[in-house]
């Protein structure tokens, strides 16, 4: 009998989630009801989102319950199938928490096959997977960019911030980034040719992206709050778009509902942008056309993206642990298992 590890949500975080949050199980797979499919899980991705999730708040989806499996997307490959919608080998992604097994329904919503000639298993949980998805909808939907405009986007090095960038020189922008530390802005300059990259750890953040914007910012991509946000709310040109999917600088926050959020300083604005937030699910119906779009870019070399690979279920605590703390360069992902 093949053995599933799973990651339970233990207990809820104060402040940042420590080993005590999380709790590793190990159960046996049963047989296959008709139409379930066995899903071993190759790669996990590990989201800030995830963090929200973890607290009991209003949000825009339910939080998880103590000892539920911890929530996020995996891509792997079918062992086993009772359904004829899916076959032995056949790759497949699945958005059902940090597991090493996966028993699913073959209609379940959350799955989805991925074809590789889009890219890697594991880019589909990255570049051309939810926050490559995240990226191109969130600036084309909601940023509404049109060439000669200025897009500024923070943590630039980033799953989805190193994507915006990219699509906004695809579409003709002046794309200028925001990053941790003179190997990110450097990485974000020379392999993903931003226009200009400004390392906020090196202090003066405000007077750097005056420089660096002499004509205002007609685009902020929002994932990060705080003090970034109020460095660029007053460059904010009339009839600016801010497209918001996230603020991870408040993650870790002790109490969350207490937290200065981007709306907050936005809205303090003489002239406030445009600006909401959003999320993914929004566009679900159009998730493959954006997949083939994202993996047709990377084919022409227009779009190049980074992995920050951990090993093991077991460092996933550690390692989200870190992606809060920014630790990662590129897309953070866990190898569960090879590809075989």
């Amino acid at each position: 009998m093949i053995k599933n590890t799973q990651v339970i949500l233990a207990k809820r975080p104060f402040g940042e989630p420590d080993d005590d949050c999380f709790r590793i199980v190990e159960s046996e797979i049963p047989e296959l009801a008709e139409n379930q499919i066995l899903i071993k899980v190759c790669w996990l991705s590990l989201d800030p989102y995830m963090r929200g999730r973890m607290n009991d708040v209003k949000s825009y989806t339910e939080p998880m319950a103590i000892g539920d499996v911890m929530t996020g997307e995996s891509t792997g490959i079918v062992v086993q199938s009772n359904s004829a919608e899916f076959q032995i080998g056949e790759r497949v992604a699945a958005h059902m928490g940090w597991q090493s097994y996966v028993v699913v329904n073959a209609d379940d919503p959350r799955l989805m096959k991925v074809d590789l000639n889009n890219g890697t298993l594991s880019a589909h949980l990255g570049v051309v997977g939810m926050p490559g998805r995240t990226a191109y909808f969130g600036l084309t939907e909601v940023g509404k960019p049109q060439s000669g405009e200025t897009l500024v986007v923070a943590a630039a090095s980033g799953a989805v911030g190193s994507v915006v960038g990219q699509i906004a020189k695809i579409k003709g922008l002046r794309a200028v980034g925001i990053a941790g530390g003179p190997d990110k802005c450097r990485y974000v300059r020379e392999e993903l040719k931003f226009d200009a990259c400004i390392d906020y750890k090196a202090g003066k953040l405000a007077d750097q992206l005056a420089q660096a914007c002499p004509d205002g910012i007609d685009i902020y991509f929002e994932s990060v709050g705080g003090e970034v946000t109020k460095a660029v709310a007053p460059l904010l040109k009339e009839g600016a778009r801010v497209p918001i999917c996230g603020y991870i600088s408040a993650y870790n926050s002790e109490d969350i509902t207490q937290v200065e959020t981007p709306f907050h300083i936005l809205q303090q604005l003489d002239q406030v942008p445009e600006h909401r937030f959003f999320v993914v699910t929004e566009w679900r119906d159009r998730w493959v056309e954006a997949t083939r779009l994202l993996g047709s870019w990377i084919g022409e070399g227009k779009l190049k993206y980074k992995e920050s690979i951990g090993e093991g279920l077991e460092n996933a605590p550690d390692l989200f642990r870190g992606l809060l703390q920014g630790k990662n360069f590129g897309k953070q992902l866990v190898k569960v298992a090879d590809e075989d």
